[in-house]
C-alpha cells in the first residue's frame, strides 16, 4: 500500500473514530432528555388522574372540570391504575395485573415515586395520601412522538456520518497528496542523478521543515559521492602512472639491451636500471595491496592485546639498529596502572601505520631527531610524534590521507603519497583517530589516539 492511502486510510479512520464518539454522545444524550421529559410527563398525568379521581367530592365544579379537561388530553395507550395500599406494613391492598416486578412498589414506598420501562411502555408511579386512605397512582403510556424523534435523530446522524467519511476520505487523499509532493518532486530528482552528472543537486534544500532536511541530508550525500568518484578517478589516473614508468623504463633497457650485442659492463649497468625500477615497481605495488587491505573491513584479521610502551620502544630499537637519526622517547606521562595502555588490534597492521608515521618523520627532519611520546587520557591512548623537517603548506594539509598526494616540498623526496593515508585508514580501522598538525620550516606533530581495552566501545573490530 502506498504511503498516500495510508495516510489517507488513517485519517479517515481516527476522524470516523470521533466522528463516532461524537454521535453517539449526542443520540444517547438527546435519548436520555426525551425518556427523562417523558417520564416528567407521566408523573404530571398520574397527579392528575389521582386529584381526578380520589379529591372529585372534594373540589368545587369549576375546578373538577379544569382538571378534566387535561386528563382528556391522554397519551398513546394510556392506562390509569389506582391502588389502595397499607403504607404502615408497604404492602398493596387492592391486587395488580401490571408487568412490573415487587422492587418498583418498594421504591414507590421508600421513595414516594418510582419509574420503569418495559419494552415500548413506559411507568410512572406515585405514592398519594387522601382522606379516605393511601393509594398508589400508575400511569403508564407509549412516546410514539419521542420514538419516532429518536428514530429520525438516528437516521439524520448515520447519514450525516457516512457523508462525512465520504467528504473525509477525498480530502484525506488531497491532503495526503499535497503533502507528499515533495517527497515525489525529491523522488524525481534523485531519479535524474547518475555518476555521469553527480553535480546535480536537489533544489528544494533550502527549506526548513523534515523534507527541507532530508533533501540536504541527500545533496551531503552527493557531495561525498561526488568528491569519492574525484577521489578515484584521481587515484586511478596517478596510480595508472605510476605504475607505467617504472615499466616503461624496464621495457626500455630491455629493449636497449636486446637491441646489439653490449659489453659485460653495459649489461651490468642495464641490469641494474631494470633492478632498481622493478624494486620501485614492487614497493607500489605492496603499498597499493597494503591500501586496499586496510580498507577492507576486519574479518579474518587477528586480534590482539597490544601494550603501546612496547611496540614503540620494539620500533625505535629497530630505527636504531638502522639509521643513524635520534628518536627521542618520552615515557614521562605513562599510567601507573599498566593496563591503561593495552588496546586491541592487529599487530602488523598498527606496526605498519607507525613505521609509515615514524619513516616520514625521519625522512624530512632536518637534524634527524624525532620527539616520541606517550600518555593515556580518557581511555584514549595519544602516541605524538614530533619532527623539526621540512612541514606541510597549509593547502596541502586538508588532502594529506588521500593516496599519491604529496606535499608541494615535497617532490625531490623518495615516496609515492601512501604512507599517511595508509596509517589514517589502519588508526581509523582500529577505532581510532590520526590528526597531523604542520608549520612549513618548522616541523609536524603527527597525534595519533586509539582506544584502550577499557575504552573500547565496539567502534574497532
Amino acid at each position: 500500500m502506498k504511503i498516500r492511502n495510508k495516510i489517507t486510510l488513517i485519517f479517515v479512520l481516527l476522524s470516523a473514530l470521533l466522528l463516532l464518539l461524537v454521535f453517539l454522545s449526542i443520540y444517547f444524550s438527546v435519548q436520555n432528555h426525551t425518556h427523562n421529559e417523558f417520564y416528567s410527563r407521566l408523573s404530571q398525568r398520574a397527579s392528575i388522574a389521582a386529584q381526578a379521581y380520589l379529591e372529585k367530592d372534594e373540589l368545587s365544579t369549576g375546578i373538577y372540570e379544569e382538571i378534566r379537561k387535561k386528563h382528556l388530553q391522554i397519551l398513546p395507550n394510556e392506562e390509569e391504575r389506582i391502588l389502595e395500599v397499607d403504607v404502615t406494613k408497604s404492602a398493596l391492598i387492592s391486587p395488580q395485573a401490571l408487568p412490573v416486578e415487587r422492587e418498583f412498589f418498594e421504591e414507590v414506598f421508600s421513595t414516594g415515586h418510582a419509574e420503569v420501562r418495559i419494552e415500548k411502555s413506559y411507568y410512572t408511579a406515585i405514592l398519594y395520601e387522601d382522606n379516605q386512605g393511601d393509594f398508589i397512582v400508575v400511569l403508564s403510556a407509549e412516546d410514539l412522538y419521542g420514538t419516532a424523534k429518536m428514530q429520525n435523530l438516528a437516521k439524520t446522524l448515520l447519514t450525516v456520518y457516512v457523508l462525512s467519511l465520504i467528504i473525509l476520505f477525498v480530502i484525506g487523499q488531497y491532503y495526503a497528496k499535497r503533502v507528499l509532493k515533495p517527497i515525489s518532486d525529491i523522488t524525481c530528482q534523485v531519479n535524474r542523478i547518475r555518476a555521469k552528472n553527480l553535480h546535480l543537486r536537489l533544489v528544494n534544500g533550502h527549506k526548513n521543515d523534515e523534507l527541507g532536511e532530508l533533501s540536504r541530508t541527500f545533496n551531503n550525500m552527493l557531495d561525498r559521492l561526488e568528491n569519492s568518484f574525484e577521489m578515484k578517478n584521481s587515484f586511478v589516473r596517478n596510480a595508472s602512472h605510476e605504475l607505467k614508468n617504472p615499466l616503461t623504463a624496464i621495457i626500455g633497457q630491455t629493449e636497449v639491451a636486446l637491441g646489439n650485442a653490449r659489453t659485460e659492463r653495459e649489461y651490468i649497468a642495464t641490469l641494474r636500471t631494470i633492478e632498481k625500477e622493478a624494486s620501485r615497481l614492487n614497493e607500489l605495488i605492496n603499498a597499493l595491496l597494503e591500501l586496499a587491505y586496510a580498507e577492507n573491513d576486519s574479518k579474518g584479521l587477528i586480534i590482539d592485546n597490544i601494550r603501546a610502551d612496547e611496540l614503540l620502544m620494539e620500533l625505535k630499537m629497530d630505527f636504531d639498529a638502522l639509521t643513524s637519526n635520534k628518536i627521542n622517547c618520552d615515557f614521562q606521562f605513562l599510567p601507573e596502572d599498566s593496563n591503561k595502555l593495552i588496546f586491541k588490534g592487529n599487530h602488523r597492521l598498527i606496526r605498519v601505520a607507525l613505521l609509515n608515521v615514524l619513516d616520514n618523520a625521519l625522512k624530512y627532519s632536518k637534524n634527524g631527531n624525532i620527539d616520541l611520546g606517550i600518555q593515556v587520557k580518557e581511555d584514549m591512548i595519544l602516541i605524538s610524534i614530533k619532527d623539526e623537517g621540512i612541514g606541510i603548506p597549509k593547502d596541502d594539509l586538508k588532502n594529506v590521507f588521500e593516496p599519491f598526494s604529496r606535499g608541494s616540498n615535497a617532490r625531490g623526496h623518495k615516496g609515492f603519497g601512501f604512507g599517511l593515508p595508509l596509517s589514517h585508514k589502519i588508526v581509523r580501522l582500529h577505532g581510532g583517530e590520526l590528526q597531523i598538525d604542520s608549520e612549513i620550516g618548522k616541523g609536524t606533530h603527527v597525534l595519533m589516539q586509539l582506544p584502550t581495552i577499557n575504552g573500547n566501545s565496539g567502534k574497532a573490530f
